[in-house]
């Protein structure tokens, strides 16, 4: 069955991207700003989505005269035309939106690498803002009830009437399953979420900051959807994110030191859904982020044990766990096993893991938060800094077509 499964998923013989190879050491990141992270903003999206954007344009030591690109999720409810009116952006040259929620965190990142690169812009900004937990919750099944009859998503109806209704229950499916096939224990994979909550410990800025959790906390709290605990699952969150991105040769002349693009990809692989791609012949892995690693190596010229710091997308835990596997830090069926302990994903270990506290335990700002604490490692600003961290990596979500970065200093 995994030999059939390799052969179906997984096509290490599929042509490469060669337009990749323009973004390398070509762009960067030079601007990052955010809101405060909270569970009622009492704010509008559009509101926090200005205070994040401006507070990236600052830190880059640019103003709204010089931005000329903008980037972000069909997902967004701010309107794009309002938002420039907002800010006073002078000619909006670039625009673009990307799918499917948090998968298309980095690819806003590498879209807007792509325009910058090719002069179609010169300064773009990638921002997300969402009231996730006092506005529209994506993770409620009554939100998904007007999917059942569209093309796009007609997947839905054949899963929502069983009670597969939330995120939650379709990643349960494939972590039953997994847990079953590599013999995990819930044990194993409460390390994971341990060793965020301590991250987040050390960052003022993050949901649950003075809130430390054991892993006894972990094995005792609440089940949401076997096996996935209450802490097993990313925080709702109000709040905004946002980075600049332009060519190297202009980051040479700004205000902060700029994270160097050496690599960025996406991919949506065959049978592929939205988290409900039980069609496959085997449902304990990620394609997606195979395919997605696969070309982001390629292109950095760097292999998994090069890199010194990872941000992994995990709106719950086992999200994050099979990404290790996908990614190739270890060996299918070992994810809980690497972070058994915690040693091996703290800070000063192997292979440091969401050192902000990731979306568990710092906030869920689809992904875009985990962009800008790869961009502080590179900076040497994190509150839970690796030592010497020469190349940052950082995901999108798993289960949904993906993308992904490798940063370099």
């Amino acid at each position: 069955m995994l030999q059939e499964y390799v052969e179906r998923s997984y096509r290490p013989d599929l042509k490469p991207s060669v337009a990749s190879n323009l973004i390398k050491d070509n762009t960067a990141i030079v601007g990052i700003g955010a809101t405060e992270f909270s569970r009622d903003s009492g704010r509008d999206e559009l509101d926090m989505a200005c205070e994040a954007i401006k507070a990236a344009v600052d830190d880059a030591g640019l103003t709204m005269d010089d931005i000329d690109g903008l980037e972000t999720f069909t997902l967004e409810r701010t309107s794009m035309p309002t938002l420039v009116g907002s800010l006073g952006i002078p000619n909006l040259r670039f625009s673009n939106q990307i799918s499917f929620g948090g998968g298309a965190s980095c690819a806003n990142v590498m879209h807007a690498a792509a325009a910058v690169a090719t002069g179609v812009a010169d300064y773009v900004v990638c921002y997300r803002s969402l009231n996730e937990a006092s506005g529209h919750r994506y993770g409620r099944g009554d939100g998904y009830v007007g999917y059942l009859s569209e093309a796009p998503t007609l997947h839905y109806g054949y899963f929502f009437p069983f009670g597969l209704l939330t995120p939650l229950s379709w990643a349960g499916m494939y972590g039953m399953r997994w847990m079953h096939e590599f013999g995990v224990e819930p044990e194993h994979i409460g390390w994971y979420p341990v060793v965020l909550r301590e991250n987040a410990q050390r960052n003022p800025k993050a949901i649950f900051h003075d809130k430390p959790m054991t892993h006894q906390d972990y094995m005792e709290c609440q089940m949401i959807v076997e096996p996935l605990r209450m802490f097993d699952c990313c925080v709702d969150t109000d709040g905004a994110a946002a980075v600049v991105v332009t060519t190297a040769e202009r980051a040479k002349d700004l205000k902060q030191p700029p994270a160097h693009i050496l690599a960025a990809a996406q991919s949506s692989p065959p049978e592929q859904e939205i988290q409900t791609s039980y069609n496959r012949p085997i449902i304990t892995g990620l394609p997606e982020t195979w395919y997605m690693a696969q070309e982001l190596f390629r292109v950095a010229g760097v292999s998994p044990a090069d890199i010194d710091v990872a941000q992994l997308y995990d709106p719950f835990s086992l999200g994050g766990l099979v990404q290790l596997e996908e990614l190739g830090f270890c060996e299918r069926g070992e994810g809980a096993a690497f972070c058994e302990g915690g040693d091996r994903i703290r800070p000063d270990g192997e292979l440091p893991l969401n050192t902000s506290g990731g979306l568990l335990s710092e906030a869920y700002i689809h992904g875009y938060n985990l962009i800008i604490e790869a961009v502080r490692q590179i900076r040497g600003t994190s509150t839970s800094q690796v030592e010497n961290a020469e190349l940052s990596l950082v995901t999108g979500g798993p289960g949904v077509p993906t993308s992904g970065l490798i940063l370099r200093r």
